[in-house]
């Protein structure tokens, strides 16, 4: 007998047993559970997003004040005649 078909008797026997019930507020507590899941889930994206604009907005800011002002030039361009 090949790995297969154990699996596949095993899932018979299984099947041909008797079915445990299902609780009868079972897909409302599934839906609730979800709800929970997304609302956590979306929390994290916005609060990530922030996160990285709050970021973005500190490396910007960093940048413009201490980016070194140009030096003036120390020589008189070449003037050709």
């Amino acid at each position: 007998m090949t790995l297969q078909e154990r699996k596949e008797d095993e899932v018979r026997r299984l099947l041909d047993g008797a079915h445990p019930l299902v609780p009868a507020d079972l897909a409302p507590r599934a839906a609730e559970r979800g709800r929970r899941v997304l609302a956590r889930r979306r929390v994290l994206h916005v609060l990530l997003w922030a996160l990285l604009l709050a970021g973005l907005t500190a490396a910007l800011v960093a940048a413009a004040l201490w980016w070194p002002d140009p030096q003036p030039l120390q020589t008189t361009p070449l003037v050709y005649w």
